[in-house]
């Protein structure tokens, strides 16, 4: 292949949303209902949502993150209180703890599975742990069964499973809460199904599921049994410091839309994921992913491969990709070596060793339900080419 026949005009993101006329007719609906925001169609996407995931209840927030924020609210993480996740992941899975007042602390992943693991938790456990925050990195199911036995009673389970959406361990969709207290998701135009913005989380817990709700709307209670005093049927009170966190009916109805191509879309990016799988394993410069085991299913939110020659071979491949209009990305720099970790809790490199050796190498390559065979080829063909 020639230089100039490389070069393309229409780059290939690693990710992008999948929109069709029966979703542009659902938000047009909306647009020309009497509801907006705080109707019907949050509602009927929560019930829907919560349904396929297999949880009695489901609490739409205005972003994955809002939702990770609502569910250590809900879970009372506050000062002098511990909370536990992934290195690997994006800031929001510790972040939510942060914002009440408690210290993160990362626990390493396994390097079969790029996902953390009952030991690698345990080992950073204390007596202050309040919250743990499993991570689904990249879309794999992560083992919260084996996480929750070896945690003590009282240790509340978030999973972050924004990557995750449609994934399932034999059989358990991801969001089911089987073992864990509650799921975040996210509906960002990059994950599996797509709203725009927007986060839900799910629980069997109805008292969470109430603080949840809560936490969304400012704090602002209108249950007569809660109130401190009864003015009329307008009255409501605020009895805690919650946020304007709520999903518009708008984003709802997308959302709900897309809810039901997910076997769709999750299954379109198993099939890209096979195909690179199959044409990518020879190459002995690239670490492939690792897979679901047998009976479960990876949401292949993300295809990442590691470079195993490093930083440096990695931006050689990363800036040869974009000079061909591919735009692979990097997910992610380790939590505890971002600046503000690093600064606010004296963290630094050589605390997650496993985490640090694979964000050395790692590229996100193009990955989505749309992705055409075309240029997917093209992409197999750089990779081969650059690596």
């Amino acid at each position: 292949m020639g230089r100039e026949d490389s070069l393309r005009r229409v780059p290939i993101p690693y990710g992008r949303q999948s929109i069709d006329d029966a979703d542009i007719a659902a938000v047009t609906e909306v647009l020309r209902g009497d509801w907006l925001t705080q109707g019907p169609a949050v509602r009927e996407f929560e019930e829907a949502f919560a349904a396929a995931c297999g949880a009695p209840y489901a609490v739409a927030f205005s972003s994955g993150t809002a939702g990770l924020h609502g569910a250590a609210f809900a879970a009372d993480v506050g000062a002098g209180d511990e909370i536990v996740t992934s290195a690997l992941t994006f800031a929001a899975s510790a972040n939510c703890g942060a914002y009440l007042g408690a210290t993160p602390r990362f626990a390493d992943i396994e390097r079969d599975t790029w996902n953390v693991d009952a030991n690698t938790v345990q080992a950073v456990t204390s007596d202050a742990t309040k919250l743990v925050v499993p991570v689904h990195f990249a879309g794999l199911p992560a083992p919260v069964a084996e996480i929750r036995a070896a945690l003590p009673d009282g240790v509340t389970i978030v999973e972050d499973a924004a990557h995750a959406l449609g994934g399932h361990t034999d059989g358990d969709p991801v969001g089911s809460c089987s073992h864990s207290d509650m799921a975040v998701f996210s509906f960002h135009p990059v994950k599996a199904i797509a709203a725009g913005e927007g986060g839900m989380v799910t629980t069997r817990d109805p008292e969470l599921k109430r603080r949840l709700e809560e936490f969304r709307t400012h704090g602002m209670v209108r249950d007569p049994e809660r109130l401190t005093r009864h003015d009329g049927g307008w009255y409501m009170e605020q009895q805690e410091l919650g946020f304007n966190y709520r999903l518009s009916d708008i984003h709802s109805a997308l959302g709900r839309s897309q809810l039901r191509k997910l076997e769709e879309f999750v299954t379109a990016r198993n099939r890209v994921a096979a195909r690179y799988d199959d044409t990518l394993r020879d190459l002995e410069a690239i670490e492939l992913p690792p897979s679901a085991p047998l009976g479960s299913r990876h949401g292949y939110h993300l295809y990442v491969i590691r470079h195993r020659g490093g930083s440096d071979a990695r931006r050689a491949l990363y800036d040869g990709l974009r000079e061909r209009g591919i735009y692979a990305q990097v997910h992610y720099l380790p939590v505890h070596m971002h600046p503000w970790y690093r600064q606010t809790y004296g963290y630094g490199e050589g605390l997650c060793p496993q985490a640090e050796r694979y964000y050395e190498g790692c590229l996100s390559l193009p990955c989505f339900p749309t992705l055409s065979d075309d240029d997917q080829e093209t992409v197999i063909e750089a990779v081969r080419d650059l690596a």
